[in-house]
């Protein structure tokens, strides 16, 4: 599986980086970070190819690089805010583009509270179009005892919906 893993500059950075560390060896990474998200020290001994913000040219913008799924986490409000008017102006947003353009799973993980009108608007229109729109919420079914509990289930929320194996929660039982 490819995957094209952008980081935008919203809170919540943190959950982005550990959605990379959590991948699975035989997933093909491929992460586009904002000049607003910091995070370059995390790819150190991780199956990941860095791509420019600004480099619109990259293998990710394109089509025919057959990528698989495409997740932005965490979400900014401008970032949801340009896939939604379908602006293209970096690499984030090309490859949002692109995902929709190619009927390609694309999870966004929209991070503010609590969402404007506007926002929800946005989300909207992108989920008529088949976008994941996925805030990182806790399910306390899940019975999270730390921070880290509730950062595994969200990812592994993310993870099910694009396909992606794992056990980092318990699945409910009935």
């Amino acid at each position: 599986m490819k995957i094209v893993v952008a980081i935008s500059g919203a809170s919540g950075v943190e959950l982005g980086i550990k959605f990379i560390n959590y991948l699975p060896e035989y997933v093909d990474a491929h992460l586009v970070v904002s000049s607003s998200a910091k995070v370059v020290e995390m790819l150190e001994n991780k199956n990941t190819t860095l791509h420019e913000r600004d480099d619109i040219a990259a293998s990710v913008s394109s089509g025919s690089f057959g990528v698989d799924a495409t997740a932005i986490i965490p979400c900014s409000m401008n970032t949801l805010a340009k896939v939604a008017c379908g602006i293209s102006d970096n690499l984030v947003t090309r490859v949002a583009a692109v995902a929709i353009k190619e009927q390609k799973k694309l999870l966004l993980a929209p991070r503010e509270l609590p969402f404007s009108a506007i926002a929800l608007e946005n989300m909207q229109k992108l989920a008529t179009l088949g976008v994941i729109v996925a805030p990182p919420i806790v399910g306390y079914y899940a019975q999270p005892s730390s921070i880290e509990d509730m950062e595994r289930f969200i990812i592994g929320k993310w993870y099910d919906t694009l396909g992606i194996e794992h056990n980092l929660y318990k699945r409910w039982r009935g």
